[in-house]
């Protein structure tokens, strides 16, 4: 039977120092540089490795989902600090915040410098 002592998830970026100073400075998470990478330490405990990676590609879907209480609190905040938030037409129609307020859960999307796709969900959902 498959045991284990804990789990991660990771994903990669083309540069560190700045993907360092964005999940520091603009979404004010606690970053720590570990085994030639970065150790994202999110609100409920849990830990996500960013490592470097020189062909880098973005996902072409979310990487990082963060659960906010306040969606709209949270896009002004996160936009506050540099960050532009994806507008999408059609099925995903978003407002002019970039939030996604149809069926399903009330969601807004970002990219990090790398251009992994992130976004803020909200937690009424």
């Amino acid at each position: 039977m498959f045991t284990h002592s804990g789990s991660f998830s990771s994903f990669s970026v083309d540069d560190l120092p700045r993907a360092k100073r964005f999940y520091t400075d603009a979404l004010n998470l606690n970053v720590s540089e570990e085994m030639g990478g970065l150790r994202l330490r999110l609100g409920n405990g849990d830990d996500v490795f960013v490592y470097p990676k020189p062909d880098h590609v973005p996902a072409t879907f979310t990487v990082l989902n963060f659960i906010v209480d306040d969606i709209d609190k949270a896009v002004a905040e996160i936009t506050n600090a540099g960050v532009q938030f994806e507008h999408y037409e059609g099925e995903l129609q978003t407002d002019d915040k970039g939030i996604f307020r149809g069926e399903g859960p009330t969601i807004a999307w970002f990219k990090d410098p790398a251009g992994n796709i992130l976004s803020v969900v909200d937690a009424q959902e």
